[in-house]
């Protein structure tokens, strides 16, 4: 087995997903990449930034990489502030990725977004193939890089797959500057016994998954027999439909002394408008048995206790075992 190559491993969904692959491939076999010099108990580190193409070129065919899952980029509400390096970070990225696959035979997995869509998508059960017209330039880079993509699908063979990723929720990293940040910020605000200052209003509806879930449909559609893969490029996948006032009830039914006050900021907020409400999963579900394990209650539960566990501040923190495969969708 070739190595595996993790671009932005020091980032949110990098710091579970390179530990993961280590664990079921062998640290030896996954190579953490990301900006800063850093060092890796577990397994090799190379700093790369992806806007260079050499850099990507030199590394990839120096350790003979057979996999890039490429987590490199800048997010949704950043990406508002600072557009011309989310272009450069997010669109120069993952082309240097693509032509390093093509050049030494990769295969890619490429994360997009809810945030591929906008306000002309139905916003209920958004269908796996449906209009696409984003109004932010996150959005505009996610469906620019599932079209380059399939590009390189099509006319270079390139091995690409990726996931249409909810908000997504994880008590290993810090919030990376998304929209649907705010539940990452509530579960840390109530662990730590704060009040918290919600950016969106309580009633605006999002998808979520909890990170456990994102990162074994990531290695399941890496995995997957290709033959099966009406849609390798782009799958919707989510686990919960969520606001953030069903959120923070959920929370206080394990602690008490957690409260909300809601602060919007009008440009997430409308960020967060122009996204679906739920979307239709059912693709992933029939063509790779994409299941996710754990709904609010179950990842509720776990988040608490982790946090818990980490802060000291909770004296009697709740089971953090994962709940059974038919647990639901919350």
């Amino acid at each position: 087995m070739r190595p595996i190559l993790v671009t932005g491993a020091l980032g949110q969904i990098g710091a579970e997903l390179t530990p993961a692959l280590r664990k079921a491939f062998g640290a030896a076999r996954v190579i953490a990449s990301d900006l800063p010099e850093a060092q890796s108990a577990d397994g090799a580190y190379e700093r790369l930034d992806c806007t260079q193409a050499e850099a990507v070129a030199d590394l990839i065919g120096r350790q003979d990489v057979g996999a890039v899952y490429h987590l490199a980029a800048i997010l949704s509400a950043i990406a508002e502030d600072r557009p011309q390096d989310a272009w450069r970070v997010n669109m120069d990225g993952l082309y240097n990725v693509l032509e390093a696959a093509r050049r030494f035979g990769c295969k890619v997995f490429f994360p997009s977004s809810i945030a591929a869509f906008g306000p002309s998508t139905p916003r209920r059960h958004t269908p796996q193939t449906t209009i696409q017209r984003p109004t932010t330039i996150y959005g505009v880079t996610k469906v620019a890089g599932e079209l380059l993509c399939d590009y390189y699908a099509t006319r270079f063979g390139v091995d690409v797959r990726g996931l249409r990723l909810p908000g997504l929720v994880s008590w290993a990293a810090p919030p990376g500057g998304g929209t649907t940040d705010y539940a990452v910020e509530m579960f840390h605000s109530a662990a730590r016994r704060r009040r918290y200052f919600c950016f969106l209003r309580p009633e605006t509806r999002l998808d979520m998954m909890y990170m456990p879930d994102a990162i074994r449909a990531m290695i399941d559609l890496m995995e997957a027999d290709p033959k099966r893969l009406r849609y390798a490029n782009a799958y919707n996948v989510t686990a919960m439909s969520v606001t953030p006032r069903e959120i923070a009830a959920e929370i206080r039914r394990h602690t008490s002394l957690f409260a909300v006050d809601y602060c919007v900021d009008p440009k997430r907020q409308a960020i967060a408008d122009s996204w679906p409400e739920s979307l239709d999963a059912e693709a992933a579900r029939e063509d790779w048995g994409f299941s996710p394990r754990f709904g609010l209650a179950d990842m509720t539960r776990d988040m608490l206790a982790r946090l818990g566990a980490a802060t000291g501040r909770f004296d009697d923190p709740v089971s953090s075992e994962a709940p059974n495969a038919d647990a639901g969708i919350g």
